[in-house]
């Protein structure tokens, strides 16, 4: 059996984009570590949490109620602050982890991966799938890491399948599935960093059927409870759910062009 190791920027990261692939993978007897580069001290503040609290010891207890829905074993924080979205003045503190250096968090990342003799790691691709910077800097940190490890794992990276979102929204639109007044997502207008969402179909490697644990995905989106995002996720009607989140897709460097349906790790 193998150890992967997952690379995620903020809390709530790992629910939307990996726990499927997590859950999957403990459940076929893998081991999975989890780690996180910051605390996701920019996101949503619920309103019951006293002023004086820290949103990252919050979000850092959600994140510990993901792991015990997704069975993940380890849990590692890295202390970066979270950089906040592109253009912010939060992108430049100090501590914020747009500013850190990436190769030398590499070296740190790769300690882990030896210290658990990581059989695969997965970050995120070029542009962290919607260009915030946390997210680039972290696909910057998992590439070095790979680089450093003794035992060189594999390398995955996830990422959106742009077509299979284009072709959700479509068909949303044409059966009439959308709430009234939302607009139809355009999966090809600019993110975060001005770049369309994912990665174009053609261009991934892995498209991972986790259909039999969209139960566990919504217990890990459930545990991040705070956040607005991971709310908006959760009420999409079951059909819909299904269709978004049914497979979770990687791009692996070294393989042969074409999206092969299967399961990654032997």
């Amino acid at each position: 059996m193998s150890t992967i190791v997952f690379v995620h920027a903020h809390p709530d990261d790992e629910a939307s984009q990996t726990s499927g692939t997590m859950a999957r993978a403990v459940a076929e007897g893998h081991r999975v570590v989890c780690v996180y580069a910051t605390g996701g001290d920019h996101g949503s503040r619920p309103e019951e949490l006293h002023a004086d609290a820290s949103l990252a010891d919050h979000r850092r207890a959600e994140a510990e109620a993901s792991a015990r829905a997704t069975g993940v074993h380890r849990l590692v924080w890295l202390g970066f602050a979270d950089s906040g979205m592109t253009g912010w003045d939060t992108n430049t503190a100090p501590d914020a982890l747009w500013m850190a250096d990436a190769a030398a968090v590499g070296h740190d990342v790769a300690a882990i991966l030896d210290e658990e003799d990581a059989d695969a790691v997965v970050g995120y691709d070029w542009h962290g799938g919607y260009g915030h910077p946390d997210h680039i800097m972290v696909h910057r940190i998992a590439r070095h890491a790979v680089e450093y490890a003794a035992r060189r794992p594999r390398h995955l990276e996830v990422s959106l399948n742009r077509d299979h979102l284009r072709r959700i929204m479509r068909l949303a639109l044409d059966q009439g599935m959308l709430p009234e007044g939302q607009e139809v997502w355009d999966v090809d207008a600019p993110a975060d960093d001005g770049n369309p969402i994912g990665t174009p179909e053609a261009e991934l490697a892995w498209s991972v059927d986790v259909s039999a644990y969209l139960g566990v995905k919504r217990q890990a989106l459930a545990a991040h409870a705070s956040q607005t995002d991971a709310a908006g996720l959760l009420a999409l009607p079951a059909e819909g759910f299904a269709a978004m989140f049914g497979r979770e897709c990687y791009l692996e460097a070294g393989r042969a062009p074409g999206m092969v349906d299967g399961w990654p790790f032997a």
